[in-house]
């Protein structure tokens, strides 16, 4: 991709309403725009990041026996009065013309227990497993901290159904090791702590993915011994750790980017889906569901992986694995530049080219540490006379030049 090509700019000052690490360095890299309160527009170098997160989440999901589908994004009322979730705060509601009812979708429950049932007649269908990744509405009474809080979203939620407990536990553990590989993926693995928190109605504990940043909405309790976290809303007077009990407890901020949930049987007795087993007794189906916030984790990856520079991008998420930077605009400098763009492309490297010719060496420069893609490359005069190219990893300051024709190789490497 021609950078002089992308309509975005970057920006030099920091958007004075943004006070998050993660939607000021978005903001000014040209990754995304701000439409309003909570509500973003993901832009060419933005929605390249997200496709990329979406694409790990889909792979991981999928390897675990997610069955992919898209829900509609509009509700009925009815389903939502089956459960008794209508008046809940966090609805966008809205009538039809002719006076419906409807809510926009934050969450599916109520959308896929009535569909499963319509399809699994007997226990031999289960396990069943079925994911989307999909736009969320929730109005959030303070849409703050850029991505990490939203009124419109994309969320991965996966739903899962079994019948009986054991077979219900065997799959939750088996997302939480796919979750960690999602985050080992997005380099957040090291930051991330799986953190106990409140089970509602559903059991004793949910499961919080909580990555440690000094600027996260949420605090967390980081047991010194075990290193189990527990989440603020579940700790008493006397904080204990509920795994080793101990009293060792490190108080962190952190940005909850994934949640896990064991729903039981709540949404199966609304929905009257029961099946019968073995033994030919009726019992209710039971069911999980597990999300990830797409935004969210893009943000929490800036928040975690940033200098007083700009964005330094993990690979896998990069939205280019080189950035090409020609740094004088003569003939010469542009016909080597041009070709090893090609070379490049061609090697099905993803790069992207500064052939602006409006900018200056320090500019380019600048720009290029601002948006944060994982290597650089510059080609100037002296080293075209060496026949070869200057080679910079953006996470570190050491500079090498390397022979043209090993380029690729290089790239493979790094």
């Amino acid at each position: 991709m021609r950078q002089s090509q992308i309509f975005t700019r970057t920006l030099k000052e920091t958007p004075k309403d943004e006070r998050s690490i993660n939607a000021q360095l978005l903001i000014r890299a040209g990754f995304v725009d701000k439409l309003m309160a909570g509500v973003y527009s993901y832009l060419p170098f933005g929605l390249r990041v997200l496709k990329k997160i979406e694409n790990i989440i889909r792979e991981e999901m999928n390897q675990i026996g997610g069955q992919e589908a898209l829900f509609p994004a509009l509700h009925p009322k009815e389903n939502w009065q089956r459960t008794g979730r209508w008046q809940y705060p966090e609805m966008f509601k809205m009538k039809s013309r002719a006076g419906k009812e409807f809510s926009l979708g934050w969450t599916h429950e109520e959308i896929i227990t009535p569909l499963v049932r319509k399809f699994v007649k007997s226990y031999r269908d289960l396990p069943l497993a079925i994911y989307q990744i999909q736009d969320k509405f929730r109005d959030e009474f303070r849409a703050k901290s850029g991505l990490l809080r939203g009124v419109e979203f994309i969320m991965k939620d996966l739903y899962s159904f079994h019948k009986d407990e054991k077979d219900l536990d065997r799959y939750y553990e088996k997302v939480k090791k796919s979750y960690f590989e999602i985050l080992k993926r997005c380099d957040l693995e090291k930051q991330t702590f799986l953190t106990l928190a409140s089970g509602g109605t559903f059991s004793k504990y949910s499961h919080e993915f909580q990555t440690v940043t000094p600027y996260g909405e949420d605090e967390i309790y980081i047991c010194a011994k075990c290193r189990v976290a527990v989440n603020k809303e579940i700790i008493r007077e006397q904080p204990l750790c509920p795994q080793c009990r101990s009293k060792k407890l490190e108080q962190r901020r952190a940005i909850e980017i994934g949640n896990i949930f064991k729903l039981q049987d709540k949404y199966a007795k609304a929905f009257s889906f029961s099946l019968k087993d073995k033994q030919g007794r009726e019992k209710n189906v039971l069911m999980g569901c597990y999300g990830i916030g797409l935004p969210r984790l893009m943000g929490a990856i800036v928040e975690v992986h940033h200098d007083e520079k700009g964005i330094c991008w993990p690979k896998e998420v990069a939205p280019f694995r080189a950035h090409l930077i020609q740094v004088e605009n003569t003939s010469k400098i542009k016909k080597a530049t041009e070709k090893i763009y090609r070379y490049l492309q061609n090697s099905r490297t993803e790069v992207l080219y500064d052939d602006r010719e409006d900018r200056t060496p320090g500019e380019k420069f600048a720009d290029a540490d601002l948006i944060g893609i994982p290597i650089r490359i510059v080609i100037s005069e002296k080293t075209l006379k060496q026949d070869r190219v200057e080679l910079k990893k953006r996470s570190d300051k050491e500079i090498k030049l390397i022979k043209t024709k090993l380029l690729n190789s290089h790239l493979i490497k790094i």
